[in-house]
């Protein structure tokens, strides 16, 4: 097995190779994406070993090297599909001046895989993405079969929005309606969690727009926007990325038939698993004091099962550079960033 930046060629078919890998390819992984962080100051790698496609964002950091991020990748399915690609991907690491590289694989978070992680040398950081937990919903079956799973709530208030006149509809990513869905995302936002300046979301947006991956929704009551959702779709998955309601609510339940148009929007375009991005963890999620609880709440009315992943992690290839990058030097370039732009380093 060996490690290679990959060629032109590849590169011109990212997405496919992504999509061929282990776990049936990730968006985060997708070339849009790696585009997308172009912004925040990433320059993307393509990075092929033996067969598995591998999206790494690069930045460099003074004095101690180059840092690599694989969002929500590796793209492997199990702990000894990551032992195969493990040591190749660390020497080729080394070989680019890599002091650490950071990996998001979508393993499933259980004591036993926990303990091989460890046993990898691999040190668990914080997360980045934020669906290291979240709510999955199979949707390979046809509409009625899936609306007849759904929770009891989840129904009642899908049926009852349709009922008191609720609408929806796939509208373009233009300006405008850019500029309405992040006047509802910040919103919804605020006091709860951060989100990112206005023109990286009309850039993401937009971005997935032109590639037919991303779809925007608004939800109306009166001809009134009350909710809004961005989607994408890559591959046989679909996820919900974004989404953003008015805080007093005239109709209940705008909010779920505006995920259930989704739904059926991500079905029709080849989704068989729907990812609402991001929930408290299952541990967590009856907790009324978790910060996220009510969007717990909201997600679980459609599947009560959450499912944890491992999670970030952190494989080390200089040692030195690395314990001087986890004692200070990562808290310090996070500050001073958020300082000057006011958003998230990664």
């Amino acid at each position: 097995m060996t490690a290679h930046f990959a060629s032109p060629s590849q590169i011109t078919h990212w997405n496919e190779h992504v999509l061929a890998n282990p776990d049936s390819g990730n968006v985060f992984q997708g070339v849009e994406f790696a585009e997308q962080k172009k912004l925040g100051g990433w320059t993307p790698r393509f990075v092929m070993i033996d067969k598995l496609a591998v999206t790494v964002l690069e930045k460099p950091i003074i004095g101690l090297g180059k840092l690599w991020y694989i969002p929500k990748g590796p793209g492997v399915t199990s702990v000894r599909e990551l032992d195969d690609i493990l040591s190749e991907l660390q020497q080729f690491a080394a070989q680019n001046g890599v002091f650490a590289v950071k990996i998001e694989p979508e393993l499933i978070k259980s004591d036993e895989t926990l303990v091989d992680l460890m046993k990898f040398g691999l040190i668990r950081v914080a997360p980045i993405q934020p669906n290291f937990s979240t709510v999955l919903l199979p949707i390979k079956d046809d509409l009625e079969t899936i609306m007849s799973q759904l929770n009891q709530k989840g129904r009642h208030a899908i049926r009852r929005a349709e009922r008191d006149g609720v609408t929806v509809k796939q509208v373009a990513a233009s300006d405008e309606n850019c500029q309405l869905m992040y006047r509802l995302l910040a919103d919804t936002a605020a006091d709860s969690f951060r989100i990112r300046g206005y023109a990286y979301y009309k850039s993401f947006w937009q971005r997935y727009d032109t590639a037919k991956q991303g779809q925007l929704f608004f939800a109306y009551v009166d001809g009134e926007i009350v909710a809004g959702a961005y989607a994408l779709v890559f591959g046989t998955k679909s996820t919900y990325k974004d989404g953003a309601s008015v805080r007093e609510r005239s109709v209940y339940g705008a909010s779920h038939l505006l995920q259930w148009r989704v739904i059926e929007w991500a079905k029709t375009h080849g989704s068989q698993l729907h990812d609402f991005c991001g929930a408290p963890p299952a541990s967590e999620i009856n907790n009324p004091e978790h910060p996220h609880y009510g969007i717990g709440r909201f997600k679980t009315s459609f599947n009560k099962e959450v499912t944890d992943y491992v999670g970030a992690y952190d494989v080390i290839i200089k040692p030195t550079a690395y314990k001087i990058w986890s004692r200070i030097g990562e808290r310090i370039v996070q500050r001073l960033h958020y300082q000057k732009y006011h958003e998230n380093w990664y």
